[in-house]
């Protein structure tokens, strides 16, 4: 069945009234969009992003009246100006969880991995190109990480040159798991994903199931941790906010002379999380892929002494 899209700009506006007299409406979901070019590149957890100027979208049954809409949504928002600018469009039905697919194409990162969408695979010329391609078919469900933004790509990128065979790996934020199936597929011998998200470890699991290494990784909530043997790699692409945080607890996490890989980190706040991890780390040369930053570093026998 088609659905009846309400568009609606608000400027500066406060969403919440409008959310409210849409529900009101019978809305069956409701979307904030940027009306202009102002992306919210890191919104502070648990809130929730907003832009200089909010376009709002809500679904409706196709055979909803769109005059009755209106009149409910003048009742509850006693005469908002923005109301003049009501637009009303069909969509058809479609297998919305799917519409990623139709823009997410294989892509490569580093020499060997390939990240692909369900049911597609790089063409024989580009496999040709490759030595021993690895090659991780990926849903990310409703979890975040596809390969797509720069910070999960630079992670990735430093997988593919690493040595991971035979390392215990931990991946930190593991999203759909796209990280912990990588390392999987070059040889690590174990790996535990960890996230707040249990929608994320259950994308990390039937991504794992799909791709064969599922025996390989253990998913679980970051308040179920155990005291776990140090790592050979932490992985950890999140924020900066928790990285700088976390900085004790990652150091206790990694062994002596083992790497510690963080992204989600904007260029401008690259030196102050570098500056948390100095005590523990030989932090090496930053990596920059728009406007984003991957650290690495080495964890040493010793944290240095900081003078008084």
């Amino acid at each position: 069945m088609p659905f009846l899209q309400l568009i609606l700009p608000i400027g500066a506006a406060d969403p919440a009234p409008y959310e409210d007299a849409l529900l009101a409406a019978g809305a069956s979901s409701i979307t904030l969009e940027d009306e202009g070019d102002d992306p919210v590149l890191e919104p502070l957890p648990g809130t929730t992003p907003l832009w200089p100027r909010v376009r709002v979208k809500a679904l409706f049954d196709g055979d909803a009246d769109r005059d009755e809409i209106l009149q409910i949504l003048k009742s509850e928002l006693s005469g908002a100006e923005p109301l003049s600018r009501v637009a009303f469009e069909s969509i058809a039905d479609r297998a919305w969880e799917r519409e990623w697919l139709k823009d997410f194409k294989p892509m490569r990162f580093g020499q060997r991995l390939w990240i692909c969408p369900g049911g597609q695979q790089p063409d024989a010329e580009q496999l040709r190109a490759v030595s021993n391609p690895v090659l991780i078919e990926l849903d990310p469900g409703l979890a975040f990480g596809t390969g797509t933004h720069p910070t999960t790509a630079l992670c990735l990128e430093w997988l593919d040159a690493a040595q991971v065979a035979g390392t215990r790996v931990i991946d930190f934020g593991c999203g759909s798991g796209i990280l912990a199936i990588a390392a999987a597929k070059l040889g690590a011998a174990e790996i535990l994903a960890i996230d707040i998200d249990p929608q994320a470890l259950l994308a990390t699991h039937d991504n794992a199931e799909r791709n064969g290494v599922a025996q390989l990784i253990t998913a679980r909530l970051v308040e179920s941790e155990a005291h776990d043997a140090p790592a050979d790699i932490l992985l950890a692409n999140i924020l900066a906010g928790p990285l700088e945080s976390l900085a004790p607890a990652f150091a206790a996490r990694v062994r002596t002379g083992g790497r510690l890989v963080m992204s989600g980190i904007l260029r401008n706040q690259a030196e102050a999380v570098a500056r948390t991890y100095a005590p523990w780390f030989d932090i090496d040369p930053v990596v920059v892929r728009d406007d984003w930053v991957r650290l690495d570093g080495v964890r040493r026998p010793t944290p240095l002494q900081t003078s008084r």
